[in-house]
Order: C-alpha cells, then structure tokens, then sequence
C-alpha cells in the first residue's frame, strides 16, 4: 500500500513538473491597425484566443478570428463574413519553436529574442518573423510581449479581395495593405 502511495505521489509530481503553460485569455491580446483614406488610423483586437507552451518550447496561439472587436458591431460582423469568411476559416494559428530561449530563460529578467513562427490564416500557411521580449515571472508565468509589431500582407494570406469588398462597402477610397500587428501573451502553469 505504501509503495502505491509513493509511486502515485511520484507520478503526480513528475505530471506537475511537465506541465504546460497555457495562454490566459483575460490577460492576453493580439491587436492590429487598419489605416482607411490613407489617414484614419484605427485600432482592433480579437476578445478570444487559446494556446499553449510545452516544456520542449513549442508554442502554439489560436485565434478565434469571430471574436474581432472593432467596436463597431456592423464592421466586426462585415470583418468576419467579408475579410476573414469565418463560416470556412473561423481560427488563425501560429506555431513556433522556442526551446532555446525558454532554456535561457531567467526569472524577473526580460530576454529579447527574434523568432521564426509558422502562421496559418484563410487557409495559406507561411513563415513570419516575431521580435519579442519574454519574462520569466517571480510566479512562475511567463509574459511574452511583441517589441516591434509585425506586418501582416493581406496578399500574403489571400485576404485581398475581402479588403477589396469592406473598402467598397463602406465607399471607402482606400485601405492601407499592411497590418501592424503586436501582441501580450501571459501564460501560466
């Protein structure tokens, strides 16, 4: 009996330390900016993401892409239908491989890094670069934060006919084809 204790004690213990860390939600943000009439700078984010953090450091973000928030509810609805078409690909995924500099990894001291991610969105997968800042918390989360943003090419992903279809819907003359994008990701055990 008190060989199974201590076997199961072990085996409780060896899961703890194994653990994943996992994205939380509430605290964390992707955020991008639109640019229409070559002037009107607007800022968005997507209320819903999910992902993770192994201890191999494969880290693996997903964004529920029908939770953009423009605030404004006929541009979020026309985002999602036009630029994104949800019905057929309603999550962005990013993957990436970050052991190295999560063994480097020290508490309360910010490391910058530039990694490689795969990024797959409207179907179309293809590699981006993330210049980040990670910290190892005192709690034992760890935050990564974008030092630059990174700029996403709607052509790069297909998405240039939903761009086409919002700028003609809201009679708009243009709508800049880059996106600045920069994110908060707090993760935890």
């Amino acid at each position: 009996m008190l060989k199974q204790l201590l076997l199961g004690s072990l085996l409780a213990s060896s899961f703890s330390a194994l653990a994943n860390w996992q994205i939380d939600a509430d605290t964390s943000r992707v955020n991008f900016v639109s640019v229409k009439k070559n002037t009107l700078g607007e800022s968005h984010y997507f209320k819903a993401m999910s992902g993770s953090l192994s201890e191999q450091g494969e880290l693996k973000v997903e964004i529920d892409l029908t939770s953009v928030e423009t605030n404004i509810p006929i541009r979020n609805t026309r985002m999602q239908e036009m630029l994104f078409n949800t019905q057929k690909f309603a999550v962005m995924s990013l993957t990436a491989n970050v052991q190295n500099e999560l063994n480097k990894l020290k508490t309360n001291t910010p490391m910058q890094f530039t990694t490689s991610a795969s990024m797959q969105l409207h179907g179309v997968k293809k590699e981006i670069s993330l210049n980040v800042m990670a910290t190892k918390l005192s709690n034992g989360a760890i935050q990564v934060v974008s030092l630059m943003p990174t700029i996403i090419t709607p052509s790069d992903f297909n998405l240039e006919q939903g761009v086409d279809a919002l700028q003609k819907i809201a009679g708009l003359p243009s709508i800049t084809r880059a996106v600045p994008v920069s994110f908060v990701l707090n993760l935890t055990k």
